[in-house]
This record gives structure tokens, sequence and C-alpha cells, in this order.
């Protein structure tokens, strides 16, 4: 452990003292793609999640706000017990170990598949009938295709060139305009198993949140306003596990069925269009953990993730960029970066 870590380590149990938490057992927890930590706090049978998320260039400021209105909603995001901004340490509620993702890799996966995806289905018709909170930033086009342009920096690597980049800003342009035209909601940007916990016992309250209130909410302090297409695709076309067509077809179906948008093919057109877009952007983000941050693991769902973008392109609101994808990235690949 270096001297930065061991300095760290002790704000992080300086912080859980101050929180009431100084005599607990510290355990740490299985992380996600950025720089964030977390660590469970047990103290006998009581349980608290410590998170760390370290300055510069992070801020748990959004993660806290959008916590805190998620529950102010009725909904199952964790309790923010204890914050302290400027280190970025938050103490929040633990939600347990069943994640979807755990769930289903376990014995009853296939008996739970269904009931966790169109529990998850539920949540977003719920949310999305709520009015957008004020003051939240927006998935415009031009920040999609920003998050989208990460594609030509790390997964076209050196096949780079400026003709390319000019081509994949003119062939996105027109489709994420289309896409954002769509009602707004309130987008959690990465709602997918891996975010998602499963608390069957909140079913019971009652009230028009009682059934989704099953789903418990992590990672969403990119929250933003925008397309409703967006956060379904993005628990349907999961970038770590897959699902059967049938199942995405049915909560694809599900969704339209309950969903206040009376306008079906706008719907389905958003949904490729962001469908791809997320492709693109996971593929250069997984390139980039790879290279920067030396997680190569995340290149074994390269395969997964073209198939995804493959897929979505034979939509005819997608035509540029298939032809974009044509001209200068012919050959798919699930490998490393040239």
């Amino acid at each position: 452990m270096s001297d930065l870590d061991r300095e760290r380590e002790g704000r992080r149990r300086d912080f859980a003292a101050r929180a009431g938490w100084g005599d607990a057992a510290h355990r740490p927890l299985a992380g996600d793609a950025s720089a964030r930590r977390y660590e469970r706090l047990t103290r006998g049978d009581a349980a608290a999640v410590l998170m760390d998320d370290p300055p510069p260039g992070h801020s748990v400021v959004p993660f806290v706000r959008i916590a805190r209105l998620l529950r102010d909603m009725g909904y199952s995001a964790p309790e923010i017990l204890e914050v302290d901004e400027d280190p970025g340490f938050v103490l929040l509620e633990d939600l347990g170990d069943d994640s979807f993702s755990a769930l289903l890799t376990g014995p009853d996966a296939t008996s739970l598949e269904h009931t966790l995806y169109e529990a998850a289905t539920d949540f977003l018709i719920d949310l999305h009938c709520r009015p957008v909170p004020p003051d939240l930033p927006s998935y415009d086009p031009a920040w999609l295709l920003r998050d989208a342009a990460l594609f030509l920096e790390t997964a076209m690597g050196d096949a780079a060139e400026p003709a390319m980049a000019v081509d994949f800003e003119a062939a996105w342009r027109g489709p994420l305009e289309e896409a954002t035209r769509e009602p707004q909601v309130l987008c959690l940007r990465d709602f997918h198993a891996g975010n998602l916990m499963w608390l069957p016992a909140r079913g019971d309250g009652g009230g028009s949140t009682s059934g989704v209130r099953r789903v418990g909410l992590l990672d969403f302090q990119d929250a933003r306003a925008g397309p409703a297409a967006y956060d379904l695709v993005s628990l349907l076309q999961d970038a770590r596990r897959d699902l059967g067509e049938d199942l995405e077809t049915a909560m694809v179906a599900r969704y339209l069925n309950a969903s206040p948008n009376p306008d079906e093919a706008a719907f389905r057109a958003a949904y490729a269009i962001l469908g791809a877009q997320r492709a693109v952007r996971i593929i250069g983000v997984f390139h980039r953990l790879a290279k920067r941050d030396s997680k190569p693991a995340y290149l074994a769902h390269l395969p997964r993730v073209w198939r995804h973008l493959d897929d979505t392109l034979v939509h005819p609101s997608l035509a540029s960029v298939r032809a974009w994808f044509e001209r200068w990235c012919p050959k798919r690949t699930g490998g490393p970066a040239p």
C-alpha cells in the first residue's frame, strides 16, 4: 500500500468514526469502472456502505442530490446517512448483496429473469410518468455525440484520421436530433442489472410505487434529462450479459403498452438510435479501461456490444451511421484496439 493509499484509508476511517461507525469492521466491496471504491461497515447486525469518490475531477454532490430526489419520489435509492463533500465520502444505507447480476447467475436465474426485468421495466414506466426534476443537465445531441466520439480515440486508435472524425459527426447529427425529440424524462444513465438490487420485501406496502420499490437503485450520479428510450435500452441491451431476444421484445412491448407516449414508431426509432450510441460509447469506454487503467477484463464484453451495435444499425434512421461503419470500420472486432 502506498503512502497516499494509507493516508486515504486513514481519512475514510476518520469519516466513519465521525459518523458513529468508528468501531465498525471494514470490508471492501466490488466497485465499478470508475475510481470510486466501496466498503461495507458492519457492527453487530447493523451494516452500512461507505462510498469513497476522491477529488479532483469527482464530486459526491450529484449522487447525494439524485439519491434524495429518488427517495422523495418513493423509490429505493439508498438513504444518505452522512456526507463529507470536500474529500468525497458518503455513508449509505446498505441494500444488501442481491444485485440483479448476482441473482441472474445463481441457481434461480431461469425462474427469476422475467420477474426481475418486469420489475425494472415497470420502474421505468412509473418514473417516466413523473415530471422531470428542475435544473438537470440534458442529454442533447451535442452531449451524446461527445460520448460516442470516445470510440474514435480509443477503439480506432492509430487508424483514426481527421476525415473520419468529420464524417463521424455528420453521420450521427441527424439520428441524434431525431432521438432527442422524444419526450424528456429523468434518465439514470447506467440502468442495468449490475446497478439494480432486488428488494422483494419492499413490494407489500401499498401505494402507487409499492411494486417498483422492489428495485433498489445504485450508480445514478450521472442522471440527466433525456429521451425515454435511453434507460430502457440500457437495461435490455446489457453490455455484460445476454438477454434472449424474446425477453427484450416482451419488455419493450410491456413498456409501450403502459407508456404515455403515443408515438410507437418514434419511440422504436429512438430506441435503435440510442442503442447504437450507447454501444459505440461503451466500446470506447471498454478500450479506454483496458489501455489507460490496465483493466483488460472489459474487453471480453466487446463481442456482445458489437452485436448490439450491428443489430441496431439495421434501423432506417441509422442509415448514415451504418454507412460510416461500412466505410471506416468494415471489420467488427472484439479485441484490443489497433
